[in-house]
């Protein structure tokens, strides 16, 4: 494989893409790395020779400066000796093991192109491209217009056999040409999107490429070379329309949209409507224009009236609408993941009013309030067939990587009544967000997870945060909670001030002690002496070793270690019998459940007999309920009763013929 990474003048912000070159799992003598420096001025030529020297798989090639990615992107595919090219940026990086996942997809399926989950903390993201894995898909059959950035991998010999390149010198919309040339002739595409391999990172310059304002005759005059690729290679229909449908949404009416189109100066706004307006007109025939959501379909109405104001009017209150996401329950599931179930809508306006519809018969329209002044009189906006289009979903994201994974949910719609023969779309949904592992990924990483819900309804995307409105029950619900083998903590909580909720993975930052102290420890009866614990665990829960602090009146505390273990969706906390060197008399019983730096938590008083002996029956701390006392003692039988047959019966049975072992293993199963 080789790694192809133009070169300008990066300075610092190249240390990341080569520290993560250096790191990746492939081994080094299965791929090369090809700096293609660009008549760089500061000291990067000397510092990737030196580089080079001490690497053999890193190679620098020096050309004189072309002022844009494309020509050293072209010397690097010409030079490259790998069986795949995979496109970097100087100011992005890679996951370690990101080029072994990426080529052995690549190598299995024969592919053309493998696009890798990618990462952001400044620009949008496709997510919708990266939901699963593809191992086969095409233009045709996958959402892959949605992804035109260059930074994934391509098979070599591919790329020369269909003569594709980049255009060279300063151009826009650079990429999207190169990538629609790439698509329509690649026989299979694999989408690897259960492991984030790229990550898009800001640059606090603000000096990321794409940053430059555009001029609007040379951008729209590059879209339409890309325009012409898509007309060229497909016959009129559904398809064509689709593909056109992206880039009229995305780079002509998404550049006359909010936010950015309430900001330009009339002069700018007349240059960019003079440039977009002929393109519209020559591909985005009525086809393109009725698949539209219905606010996007009315920008395009303002664009072929050449209603320059209206699309401003109509933008400043697209600007104004907002996702609202309530949150009315959360529950933990035995399997680690927390059920939540929700409310959502979208909302407009400082107030936050509901996005208003009226019904003429069995037909619903945009509120009349809304597009007045933007069509003829007495014409209203038809939304009746977009109606299920609304949509909810939940997704977590690191709120420091930006990796986002989605999460699973189902929403249903329901039209609800206003008055004033107003109605408005009200989403209910149920999803679980988990950060153990699933189908299509692994546990997450460490860190900050916040919870997102995505809404969408009318052409329109908006995220919406969850927890600042919830449920009054939510809170005493929201248990930390010991989660996965090897155990780690997971501890729900809500932001401050915004009220939002996050997921603290693996001990980030949030303390366990501090969300138990206001939830009482209970006792177990029975001759082991314990302590059930208000933290959840799942059927999948391992054990964690804690510690145990004991101050008697003499303030000398003891410590004594212990274990945190799993029992019927709690997390049991072991008591020795004794601890020795304790002196008798009351002793003021706490753990250590954050590491040994981590805050004690306050558990209850106990007496202490002489020798050290603990009475924790004597503390008065509550017992457990007597059914729940019950339902551990059988569980803890039936286990004993499992390990038994396994050790005594293991070796028998499994000289036993299949059909006896068979009953022997169900008759086992009901004990």
């Amino acid at each position: 494989m080789s790694v192809v990474i133009p070169v300008y003048n990066p300075g610092k912000y190249i240390d990341p893409c080569i520290d993560s070159l250096l790191a990746q799992t492939l081994p080094a003598a299965d791929f090369e790395v090809l700096f293609v420096d660009d008549g760089s001025t500061d000291d990067s030529p000397a510092r990737l020779d030196k580089l080079a020297a001490e690497h053999p798989h890193f190679r620098v090639i020096h050309i004189p400066n072309s002022g844009w990615p494309g020509k050293p992107r072209n010397i690097g595919v010409a030079e490259a000796k790998g069986e795949y090219v995979q496109f970097v940026d100087q100011d992005d990086h890679m996951a370690s093991d990101a080029l072994r996942r990426l080529y052995e997809m690549g190598h299995r399926n024969g592919s053309d192109i493998v696009i890798g989950k990618v990462a952001s903390n400044f620009r949008g993201v496709p997510h919708g491209v990266f939901k699963k894995n593809r191992e086969k898909c095409d233009l045709s059959n996958a959402p892959l217009y949605d992804s035109l950035t260059p930074h994934k991998m391509f098979r070599t010999e591919f790329l020369r056999e269909n003569g594709i390149a980049y255009p060279e010198g300063k151009r826009r919309l650079e990429d999207q040409l190169y990538m629609m040339q790439a698509y329509f002739p690649a026989k299979v595409v694999s989408i690897l999107g259960t492991y984030t391999c790229y990550y898009y990172s800001k640059r606090d310059d603000g000096q990321n490429a794409g940053s430059a304002k555009i001029v609007p005759a040379g951008y729209y005059g590059n879209l339409r070379e890309v325009l012409k690729v898509v007309v060229d290679n497909t016959e009129p229909g559904e398809f064509r329309d689709r593909l056109l449908r992206r880039f009229y949404r995305v780079e002509m009416l998404g550049r006359l949209s909010e936010p950015s189109v309430v900001n330009y100066t009339p002069e700018f706004l007349d240059e960019m409507c003079d440039a977009i307006r002929p393109l519209a007109e020559e591909f985005m025939h009525d086809g393109v224009h009725d698949g539209l959501g219905s606010l996007v379909r009315l920008r395009s109405t303002l664009l072929r009236a050449d209603d320059r104001q209206g699309l401003v009017k109509i933008a400043r209150f697209a600007k104004s609408v907002k996702g609202a996401a309530r949150l009315e329950d959360f529950d933990w599931q035995p399997d680690g993941s927390a059920a939540l179930t929700v409310t959502g809508r979208l909302v407009h306006g400082e107030d936050k009013e509901p996005l208003r519809l009226v019904r003429r018969g069995k037909r619903y329209f945009l509120h009349p309030d809304i597009t007045e002044g933007l069509l003829p009189d007495g014409e209203l906006l038809d939304v009746t067939d977009d109606m299920d289009s609304f949509k909810g979903e939940f997704s977590l994201r690191n709120r420091e990587t930006a990796v986002e994974w989605p999460c699973v949910a189902e929403f249903t719609t329901k039209i609800e009544a206003l008055g004033d023969d107003a109605y408005e779309v009200v989403l209910h949904g149920v999803g679980q967000v988990t950060s153990e592992a699933v189908k299509g990924r692994g546990r997450v990483s460490r860190g900050f997870w916040d919870v997102w819900v995505p809404l969408r309804g009318l052409g329109l995307v908006r995220k919406a945060r969850l927890g600042a409105d919830r449920a009054a029950s939510v809170d005493t619900k929201c248990l930390p909670a010991l989660l996965g083998s090897p155990a780690r903590p997971v501890i729900p909580y809500f932001t401050d001030p915004h009220g939002n909720l996050t997921l603290d993975v693996a001990g980030r930052a949030k303390k366990m002690a501090t969300y138990l102290a206001d939830r009482p420890a209970r006792r177990m009866p029975g001759s082991r002496p314990e302590l059930r614990l208000d933290v959840f665990t799942g059927t999948k829960s391992g054990s964690q070793a804690v510690e145990l602090v004991l101050t008697p009146a003499d303030g000398n505390a003891r410590t004594a270690p212990t274990t945190l273990r799993p029992d019927q969706g709690r997390a049991h906390l072991g008591v020795p019998a004794r601890v020795p060197d304790l002196p008798a008399g009351p002793a003021q019983l706490s753990v250590r459940l954050d590491g040994p730096k981590g805050p004690v938590l306050p558990l209850c008083e106990v007496p202490v007999a002489q020798g050290g002996r603990i009475r924790l029956d004597e503390s008065g701390l509550d017992m457990v309920d007597p059914l729940l006392v019950r339902m551990v003692t059988v569980k803890r039988r039936r286990a004993t009763l499992r390990r038994v047959l396994r050790s005594a019966g293991g070796p028998i049975v499994r000289r036993l013929p299949s059909s006896a072992r068979k009953r022997v293993r169900r008759l086992a199963a009901r004990l």
